[in-house]
C-alpha cells in the first residue's frame, strides 16, 4: 500500500489500532440555534420510525432535516428527501461515499479510475464529462457548506450524524450545481457534557481502521467536539508484475469544531477540516478477444502484455508496469454565526476549502516491454474555493413563514495533464474560474388551516473564465483564453395540505439550471475557443407525494411521483463548427426526461424489531440526441451510421449514432434496500444485535447502448450479529457483507481502441466483490 504524505505517518496508523466505525450511541446532542437544530437526532432513520423511551431511537416527531435551510420535521417537508443514520450506514456496509448509492435507491455513484472521474447521479441524471469547468449535476455539502470538488467527497465518511439525500432540482435554494438534487453530510455537534465514542473495526480481507470524538463543554459558553478517523485497505486486484494488491485505499481525516454562546441569542461555530490519503488503481480486463494486439501491433498478445493473468468474468489480477494511484490533501474551514433578532434569526456562513488531487495511469494497461507498453498518464487537480451566505429566517412557528438570502462564491481550477511518449500524446496546463452572486428567497404561507402554500426563487449572476495553454502546439497556437457571463432565475412553487397530523400530501412544480462551463480537455484547440462556452442546462420537475404514518405512528409509508425534463442537455456528442470542421467534445446535446415513482416505508414491531424499505422506480430516456459518439466496434446494424469522406464542397463527416429515445445510462429501472433489525434482551444489561440489509439493482448500461458496459441485475445481502449494552455503552458486532458472494461491477471500461479494435473490456471491482466478513467494536459514553 502506498504511503500516506508524512503528515499521516505512523501516528495515525497507531490511531487506527484503537479506534474504528460503528453504529453510534443515540446520544441527544445540544442544537446550535433554531435554524439548525437537530434535536435528539444523532442516528435517525431513513424513513421515521416510532420507537420506545428504552429503545432510544428518535420517534418520527423528532427526525429533523435542514433540507429547505431551516429545522423542519422531515413528515412536513414537500420535498423527496431521504434520511440516513450514521446506524445504517454501517448495517449497509457503507463506509465510503461511494456506497451510499446502496442505501438511497435515486441516488447511483459510479466509481473511475481516480476520484475526479467518478459520476454521481440522481434519478439518472449525472455530469458525465472530465473538464475542471464542469459543473456537476449533484451537490455535495458538509454541514451545509458546499464542495467546489466533487472528487473531494470521495472518502471516508467520519463522524457523521447524518445524511440528507435531496432529490430532484434544488437550485433554488442551493444554486447551480444541485440541477438534479444534492447531498448534505451532517456531521456531530458539540454538546452540553462530556460524550466520547471510540471504535475499532477489522476485515477478513484485511482492512482495519477507526475512528474517535469527544465533544463536551470547556466553560458554560464554550463548547467542542473534535474527532479523526484513520482506513486502510490493500485493495481485492493483484498486480502480477509486482506482487502487490491496488484497488485499495488509505485516508486520515480530522474534523474540529467550537461553539461559542456569547448571549442568549447569539452563537458562533467555528469548524476545520483536514484529510489526506491514497488509493492505488488496478482495472482487470474481464473480456478479450483472443486475437487482440496491443495497439494492433505484430506480436504484442495478451500472454506477451500481461504475462500470468487468466481474462474471465472473476478476474483479479493485473499485469501493470506503472503504478497506477492517486494521492490527495485538502482541508478547509467555516464559520457560523447565528443571531436572534427577536422572532427573527439572522445566519451567516463563510467558508474556504483547498483540495489537491495528484493521478498517475499506466495508459496502456499492460506491463508490455515494448515502447506502447510504456504509456502513461499524470495530473494535478487544483481547487480553491471561497464562499459567503447570509440569509434571515422568520420564525416557524407562525403561518406565514419566510427565508431570505445572498450568496457569494468564488471557485479555481488548476488542471496540468501529461500523457505519453508512446500514443495519444498530451501536454496542456488548464485554468477555471467562476464568480457567482445570487438572491434567493422562499415563502411558506397556511393561508387556512393545514394548508400551505410556498413560493420560493432565485437569482444569480455567474462570470466564467478559462486559459488553456497547449504545451505541444506550434508557437502561437497554443494559449487560449475566455470568458463569459450569464443570469439566470429559477423558482419553486408547492402546496401541501395536512388531513390529519399524520396525513400530509403535496405537489411541486420546480426548475433548475446547471450553468455554462468550457469542454477543458485533451483536444482543446481554436475551433473549440472560436464556439465559446456551452449554454446552461435547464431543468422542469412536477412531483406529487404523499406522507403517512399509520398505526400510532409505528408504520411510515412515504410515496413520490416525479417527471422532469432537462433542456440542453451537456453531455459528449459530435459538433459542427462554424468552419465546417468536426470535433468529439462536450455540448449541448438536446434532452432527457426521468420519470417515476419513490416509495419509502418504516415500521417498528414491538419494542425490539424494526423493518426499513425503500424502492425506486426510474424511467430515464434521452428526448433528443442527435448526434452521439458511436461506441468502440459499434457497427451499422446495431446503429452506428457510417462516416462520410470529406469532398471538394462538403467536409468529412465523422461515424454517430442517434440517442434519441434510448435509455439513460446510470439508470437502472428498479433499485431497492430493504434493511431489518432486531435487539432482544440477553438478561440482565445485555441485548442482542442482529441486522439484514438486502440490496438490489436492475441492470444498467455505463455507456449509451454499448453491450460491453452491460451490468446485469444483482442483490446483494449484508447480516451483522452481536451484542450490546443496553444503554448502548458498547457494542460488538460481527458482520457478513456479500452474503452469497456475487460478483458485480460498479464501473465498466472498453477499452477495444487501444488493443486493434478487438473486444477488450475492464472492470473496476467494488469492495464487496468477493465476500468477507470483520469485527466492530465501539465504546460510548
Amino acid at each position: 500500500m502506498l504511503g500516506l504524505h508524512t503528515s499521516v505517518g505512523r501516528g495515525a496508523l497507531a490511531l487506527s489500532l484503537a479506534f474504528c466505525a460503528t453504529p453510534a450511541l443515540a446520544s441527544a446532542d445540544k442544537a446550535a440555534d433554531p435554524a439548525q437544530s437537530t434535536p435528539d437526532a444523532a442516528a435517525p432513520q431513513s424513513s421515521p420510525a416510532p420507537t420506545s423511551t428504552e429503545s432510544n431511537e428518535p420517534v418520527p416527531g423528532d427526525i429533523i432535516i435542514t433540507a429547505q435551510k431551516r429545522s423542519e420535521n422531515i413528515q412536513k417537508v414537500p420535498l423527496a428527501v431521504s434520511v440516513v443514520s450514521e446506524a445504517q450506514l454501517k448495517a449497509s456496509g457503507v463506509t465510503q461515499f461511494q456506497d451510499l448509492g446502496k442505501i438511497a435507491p435515486s441516488l447511483t455513484v459510479r466509481p473511475a479510475e481516480h476520484p475526479v472521474n467518478a459520476n454521481v447521479s440522481l434519478r439518472g441524471v449525472g455530469t458525465f464529462a472530465f473538464g475542471i469547468g464542469v459543473e456537476p449535476s449533484v451537490a455535495v455539502l458538509v454541514d451545509e457548506v458546499p464542495l467546489a470538488f466533487q472528487a473531494r467527497a470521495f472518502t471516508d465518511l467520519p463522524d457523521v450524524e447524518r445524511i440528507e439525500v435531496l432529490r430532484g432540482p434544488q437550485s433554488t435554494l442551493y444554486g447551480k450545481s444541485a440541477s438534479a438534487g444534492l447531498i448534505n453530510i451532517i456531521t456531530r455537534q458539540p454538546t452540553d457534557t462530556f460524550h466520547a465514542r471510540f471504535n475499532v473495526m477489522g476485515t477478513t480481507d484485511s482492512e482495519y481502521g477507526g475512528n474517535f470524538s469527544l465533544s463536551g463543554p470547556i466553560s458554560d459558553q464554550l463548547g467542542y467536539v473534535v474527532s479523526a478517523s484513520y482506513s486502510n485497505w490493500d485493495g481485492n486486484v493483484r498486480n502480477l508484475f509486482n506482487g502487490k494488491k491496488v484497488n485499495g485505499r488509505e485516508a486520515f481525516n480530522t474534523r474540529g469544531k467550537l461553539r461559542w454562546e456569547p448571549a442568549s441569542n447569539v452563537t458562533i461555530t467555528l469548524s476545520g477540516n483536514y484529510l489526506n490519503g491514497n488509493t492505488t488503481v488496478g482495472r482487470p480486463f474481464i473480456r478479450m478477444d483472443p486475437a487482440a494486439l496491443l495497439r494492433g501491433t505484430a506480436g504484442q498478445t495478451q500472454a506477451v502484455t500481461m504475462p500470468g493473468v487468466t481474462i474471465s468474468p472473476d478476474n483479479q489480477d493485473i499485469s501493470n508496469n506503472y503504478n497506477s494511484r492517486t494521492k490527495y490533501e485538502g482541508g478547509g474551514g467555516s464559520l457560523r454565526g447565528e443571531v436572534g433578532l427577536g422572532d427573527l434569526t439572522l445566519v451567516s456562513i463563510t467558508s474556504y476549502d483547498k483540495f489537491r488531487l495528484d493521478d498517475y495511469l499506466d495508459h496502456d494497461d499492460t506491463s508490455s516491454t515494448a515502447p506502447i507498453g510504456s504509456n502513461i498518464q499524470v495530473g494535478q487537480f487544483h481547487s480553491k474555493l471561497f464562499t459567503q451566505e447570509v440569509r434571515l429566517l422568520s420564525s416557524s412557528a407562525k403561518p406565514f413563514r419566510y427565508t431570505l438570502g445572498a450568496y457569494y462564491a468564488n471557485v479555481k481550477f488548476e488542471r496540468p495533464f501529461m500523457r505519453g511518449p508512446a500514443f495519444s500524446l498530451a501536454n496542456w496546463y488548464a485554468t477555471s474560474k467562476s464568480e457567482q452572486i445570487a438572491g434567493f428567497a422562499q415563502i411558506d404561507w397556511e393561508i387556512v388551516p393545514h394548508l400551505i402554500l410556498t413560493g420560493g426563487g432565485r437569482v444569480q449572476n455567474e462570470k466564467v473564465s478559462y486559459t488553456f495553454q497547449d504545451n505541444r502546439a506550434a508557437p502561437g497556437a497554443q494559449f487560449f483564453s475566455g470568458s463569459a457571463s450569464d443570469t439566470a432565475g429559477t423558482y419553486r412553487i408547492s402546496g401541501r395540505y395536512e388531513f390529519t397530523p399524520d396525513l400530509m400530501a403535496f405537489a411541486t412544480y420546480s426548475t433548475g439550471y446547471k450553468g455554462q462551463t468550457y469542454d477543458l480537455t485533451t483536444g482543446f484547440n481554436q475551433a473549440r475557443a472560436n464556439a465559446g462556452p456551452i449554454k446552461p442546462e435547464r431543468s422542469r420537475d412536477k412531483e406529487i407525494g404523499i406522507r403517512a404514518q399509520v398505526l400510532d405512528r409505528r408504520v411510515t409509508l412515504n410515496l413520490t411521483y416525479f417527471d422532469t425534463n432537462y433542456k440542453n442537455l451537456q453531455a459528449q456528442t459530435i459538433e459542427t463548427l462554424s468552419d465546417g470542421t468536426t470535433n468529439f467534445r462536450l455540448t449541448n446535446v438536446g434532452g432527457l426526461n426521468t420519470k417515476g415513482v419513490e416509495f419509502d416505508s418504516a415500521a417498528r414491531i414491538g419494542q425490539d424489531f424494526n423493518l426499513t424499505a425503500s424502492v425506486a422506480y426510474l424511467d430515464a430516456k434521452y428526448t433528443s440526441y442527435a448526434k452521439a459518439q458511436c461506441y468502440p466496434l459499434q457497427t451499422p446494424s446495431q446503429g452506428c451510421v457510417a462516416a462520410v469522406p470529406a469532398t471538394p464542397t462538403t467536409p468529412a463527416q465523422p461515424a454517430y449514432q442517434v440517442l434519441t429515445g434510448a435509455r439513460a445510462i446510470q439508470a437502472p429501472k428498479w433499485k431497492f434496500s430493504v434493511g431489518a433489525g432486531y435487539s432482544p434482551s440477553l438478561g440482565g444489561n445485555l441485548k442482542g444485535v442482529a441486522q439484514a440489509n438486502w440490496q438490489y439493482q436492475s441492470s444498467v448500461y455505463y455507456v449509451a447502448e454499448d453491450p460491453q458496459t452491460f451490468q446485469k441485475a444483482y442483490s446483494i445481502v449484508n447480516v451483522g450479529l452481536g451484542v450490546r449494552d443496553k444503554d448502548r455503552k458498547w457494542e460488538v458486532v460481527a458482520f457478513v457483507n456479500n452474503l452469497f458472494d456475487v460478483q458485480y461491477y460498479p464501473a465498466l471500461v472498453n477499452t477495444a481502441g487501444n488493443f486493434g479494435s478487438k473486444i477488450a473490456t475492464q472492470a473496476l471491482l467494488p469492495r464487496d466483490f468477493r465476500r468477507y466478513g470483520g469485527l466492530r467494536l465501539g465504546v460510548n459514553f
